[in-house]
Order: structure tokens, then sequence, then C-alpha cells
């Protein structure tokens, strides 16, 4: 840890500065001179530059990378340090390096250049929350070298799977149904299950919240709220494509949110109310409707699926994650197996059924806008077919990449910590006494803290 994450941090800061050098470039909306030569040449206004259509929609998805997910991860009692702190490292690294990758991948410029401009800034957050989706599984079981070497290698896997699904095969998923969330869990999912800690008990006394740290995990939680809409139609064709994802997630939260309070209550012996569920499933309406949320689910089809990815987000937490754990050695920390892995799931099947009963009557002139190869090139029902093999693409992709990357950060080199060291601050941070606090805390042995040094 001593020169480790130094080491790490600054070397990959500068490998970054020089490729930004030798690739980067501001995009036409962006550089002076290609924007006033727009301006005299097809009479473009100022108003109508891409910062103002984008920007407010930038802003929230940036405020959920940053607030909503570091927060939510929160609830480990002696782990908030680190669950805001790695979540800042992790995001910083991962926009820069998917800015690069993505731009490498969907399009250099006639001049064999990066143009960068406010979508670019929205889609590197996109690939960003992919990281941390994983960041969530591993939760409090990886070091910082291990969380640093997984982002590089996820933030360069994340756009390739990206341009697969939406270059080759054509697909929709706006919201990232498929290739934010449910890439994402299953690459966190797949990690964890190849770090397996089968002395992990030794630190599952940590593995709980106390009554503050599930208040601010709350906080995170509803931001994520807030802002899903903004999260789901950030990217979508501007008009009436943007206005109907933005009102699909609303709707489809708020039927999630009243599903997950219903079923979290039900599933209790006592009738009360469980604050992970509430914090975690309460979200899965707007992970389930990322694919269709364009397209005309309808506002009572938008709140179905949020109905339904509110209760199978809820008994997953209640039911499937114990089974995960003892069974499958899966120790999936944050639970994204049943917020992000399951509605990820779930949304890419309501967007391949949405997606073959689109109509020209229903749709009208719109319908080139959301699926522009269908009638000239496919059929609705191709489309489907297109948009479930996509959704097979990604768990592919996904479990396949996890395992590689789960083998690199099994490296000892990378300082993991020991089993009783897992789920606190202490091995990385400086840290307050107090007498209720870490002041409590067994030190660490002189062998583990050589095995981390």
């Amino acid at each position: 840890m001593r020169l480790r994450l130094p080491l790490l941090c600054l070397s990959l800061q500068v490998t970054l500065i020089i490729l930004f050098a030798l690739f980067v470039r501001y995009d036409a909306h962006t550089d002076p001179r290609q924007w006033f030569q727009l301006k005299k040449q097809n009479g473009t206004r100022d108003w109508e530059n891409e910062f103002y259509f984008r920007y407010p929609s930038f802003q929230d998805v940036h405020v959920m990378i940053f607030v909503g997910f570091g927060f939510l991860m929160t609830f480990l009692k002696k782990y908030g340090y680190s669950s805001v702190g790695f979540n800042f490292l992790l995001a910083a690294l991962s926009l820069q390096w998917a800015t690069l990758m993505q731009g490498w991948l969907h399009g250099l410029g006639p001049d064999g250049k990066i143009h960068i401009g406010i979508e670019s800034m929205i889609n590197a957050d996109f690939c960003t929350g992919s990281v941390l989706i994983s960041f969530g599984a591993l939760l409090g079981k990886c070091s910082p070298g291990q969380l640093l070497v997984m982002t590089v290698f996820e933030a360069a896997f994340f756009p390739i799977n990206e341009y697969i699904l939406l270059s080759v095969l054509q697909i929709k998923d706006a919201g990232g149904s498929m290739t934010i969330h449910t890439f994402g869990a299953y690459f966190g999912l797949t990690i964890t299950r190849v770090l397996h800690r089968p002395q992990l008990d030794k630190s599952r006394h940590l593995e709980r919240p106390v009554y503050h740290s599930d208040l601010f995990a709350m906080i995170g939680a509803i931001y994520l709220w807030m802002f899903w809409p903004s999260f789901n139609s950030a990217v979508t064709s501007l008009g009436s494509a943007q206005h109907r994802t933005a009102l699909n997630t609303y709707y489809s939260l708020a039927a999630c949110t009243l599903a997950t309070f219903g079923v979290s209550s039900l599933v209790n012996g006592e009738g009360k109310l469980d604050m992970v569920h509430i914090q975690n499933a309460a979200l899965a309406g707007g992970v389930a409707v990322g694919t269709a949320g364009e397209m005309m689910l309808t506002p009572s089809g938008s709140m179905t699926v949020g109905f339904l990815a509110g209760i199978i987000s809820t008994l997953g937490f209640r039911y499937l994650s114990p089974i995960l754990d003892s069974k499958l050695k899966i120790q999936d920390t944050c639970g994204v197996h049943n917020l992000h892995g399951m509605p990820g799931i779930l949304g890419g099947a309501v967007g391949a059924i949405a997606a073959s009963l689109a109509t020209a009557e229903v749709y009208g002139d719109g319908l080139q806008d959301v699926f522009p190869l269908v009638g000239d090139q496919r059929t609705a029902q191709r489309q489907g077919l297109f948009q479930a093999l996509g959704l097979v693409v990604t768990l592919a992709f996904a479990l396949i990449g996890g395992v590689i990357v789960g083998f690199v950060m099994k490296l000892p080199f990378w300082g993991p910590p020991p089993d009783t060291q897992c789920f606190t601050d202490q091995p990385y941070w400086e840290l307050p006494e107090d007498e209720n606090g870490y002041g409590e805390m067994a030190s660490v042995k002189v062998e583990e803290a050589e095995k981390m040094a």
C-alpha cells in the first residue's frame, strides 16, 4: 500500500495525459474555429450548441455517479471512507480511460483523432456507472490496487461490448439495461466468484450496517431515484423520444417503489420494512426500463415493468442472495445481482418484446427515429431478435471478461486485504479516534500488514 497505490495512480494519470495529448481534440461544438465556421456557413445560433441540450442531463448523470453510487455503498458500518473514497477514485480513472476507448472504437475523425464534446462526457460516465456496479459486488473485499486494475480492464471491455451491440447488431439500449447494468453486474459477480474467500467469516461481523450508515446509504438511493429519468434519457434522440424516456422511467420508478415497500413488509415475519430493500430494490424500476424507455411502452406498461422489477429485486435480496453466497460461493456485498443483474435482464427482455411489436401505426413517422433499420432493412420481429441477441452477447462478454480479470486481480502483487481485515477502512485510511469507533478494533497482525505493504 505504501508504494503500490502512489505508483499506480501517478503512472496511470501520466499515461492518460500522454494519450489525450496524442489522440484527443475538441469537437465542432467545442472548438472555437469549427463552431464559428458552423455559425457562418449554416447560420447556426449559439443556443443550438449541443451543450445547451445535453448539459442538464450530464449534470444529473454526474451526480448519480459520484454522489448516488458513492453514498449508496456507505451502508457498511466500518467502510464509509472507502465506499465514497474509492468510488471517487475509480470514477475519476474510468471516465478518462473510457473517453479514449469509446473514441477509438466508435469512430475516429478523418484526422485520426478523437473529437470530444458533451455527449462524450455522458458516455464516459455511463461506462463509469458499469465499473461502479462491479465495485458494488466487490465492496470491502479488495485493495485499491485490485480495484484500479479492475477499472482499467472493465473500462476497456465495456466499450467493446457496447460497440458490438450498438454498432454491429444495431440494437437500442439508451438507458443501458444491457450495456451498463447487466454487463456491470455479471462482470463484477464473476470476479467475486473467482476471488471467493472461504475464510470471509472472520470479517462477517463487519458486513452489516448501523443506523447512521443506512441513513447515509438512503441519501445515495434518493439521489439515484431522483435523477434516473435523466440517466435513461441522456443520449436519446432529442424531441419526443427523450421526453418519452424520461416519462416512462419516472412512472416505472414510482410503481417499483410501492412494490418494494409492499413485498418487503410481506416477506418479514412481523410485517416490518427492511432498509436494504428500500435502498436498492426501489431503484430497480429505473434499471428495468432502460432499454425500452424510448419505445412505445405506454405509461401503464412502464409502471408494470417497474412493479415487476420491484418484486423481483426485493425477493432476490430476501431469498436469492443467501443462496448465491452459501451454494454458489458468490459473495455479493451490495446485492448488485438483485438491483442491476436481474432487472437488467428483465429490461433487455422487455426491450426485445417492445421492439418486435413496433408498427408504423403506433409510431407514425417516429418509427425511424427509434428504430432506424425497421422498415427498410429489418422487420420489427427481426429487430426484436437482435435485441435478444444483444442480451446474450452481453452476458457472455461479462462472464468471460470477469473470469479473465478475476484471475489477474487474484495475483498477490496487488495486495488484497487479509480475511480478518475486510469491510473496514482501517488498512487504508487515517481514521479519527472515537470511543465507539475504530479505536476498539483489533490491530492488524504484523504478518498481515506485511502482505498489504
